[in-house]
């Protein structure tokens, strides 16, 4: 399968959304950009006439994540964006940066390459998809640079964040230069404390809409990747009564929809 996908929505051709703004959509781990666009399908259809969703896939192999072969079982290979698992390598923050940065480039790129002129304007993941996301936004307000955009965009505008765990990633490639960020994909419990930021200078500002499903087993970390490490004047809430996946019901879709077009209102530059 292609390493990026993107999704012109049912029941519009693929010339009628190229002048969309878009979203960048990574995926969680232990799945692959065919099995998102998949499950973002009712999220993508409400939002046809207003965006354009390009799927970037991670560039590292995986084992299928939690509950992903009993219903993606043939849709291999799986891909994750980070190290979640003792038995998977190791790897440095160097290497991380630079593939992501290859992984997301790869799927703009490629939507590029289809005739495309709308900006890319918000970056979407869930699950670990959601933390790396969030972690780039957060790099992204450090340094000014936008991982996986060149300089014919103007960066990340918004981001949205389905079931993202605490704590950020750290991204920064300078030796002592984390600022108590986790380089850990799935850390135990007693990392939120510790490595919380209470600067307020230290949190991300970047307008963020976090989305926890209220059944999620972890929606301690989601409540705290939100409260420990965002802004609270530039954050929005929307909860629902789910586990850990994203939401299909039209009603739930709804909510998520409204609020994305409500940011990029809030967000835009015109």
């Amino acid at each position: 399968m292609p390493s990026s996908e993107a999704s012109p929505a049912a029941g519009l051709s693929e010339d009628s959304t190229r002048h969309l703004p878009r979203i960048l959509c990574l995926h969680g781990g232990g799945t692959n950009a065919r099995i998102f666009k998949a499950q973002c399908r009712q999220l993508s259809a409400q939002l046809k006439r207003d965006f354009r969703f390009i799927y970037a896939e991670a560039p590292w192999i995986s084992i299928a994540g939690p509950d992903v072969l009993a219903v993606y079982g043939q849709w291999g290979p799986f891909k994750r964006w980070l190290r979640w698992s003792p038995e998977q390598p190791d790897i440095t923050t160097q290497e991380t940066v630079k593939e992501l940065d290859q992984c997301l480039a790869r799927a703009v790129e490629a939507d590029n390459a289809c005739g495309t002129t709308g900006e890319v304007v918000a970056i979407l993941g869930f699950s670990q998809g959601a933390k790396v996301a969030a972690s780039v936004l957060y790099w992204q307000q450090r340094s000014g640079q936008s991982l996986g955009l060149r300089a014919s965009n103007s960066g990340y505008r918004f981001g949205v964040l389905l079931a993202g765990s605490s704590p950020l990633v750290d991204l920064s490639t300078c030796e002592g230069d984390s600022n108590g960020l986790s380089e850990n994909a799935w850390p135990g419990d007693d990392m939120i404390g510790p490595r919380a930021l209470d600067c307020d200078t230290h949190k991300l500002i970047i307008p963020t809409l976090h989305v926890h499903g209220l059944q999620d087993r972890g929606l301690r970390l989601h409540r705290a990747l939100m409260e420990d490490f965002c802004a609270p004047e530039s954050t929005t809430l929307i909860e629902w009564d789910g586990v850990h996946r994203v939401p299909l019901n039209r009603a739930e879709v709804s909510r998520v929809a409204g609020q994305i077009r409500k940011l990029a209102g809030l967000t835009s530059n015109s």
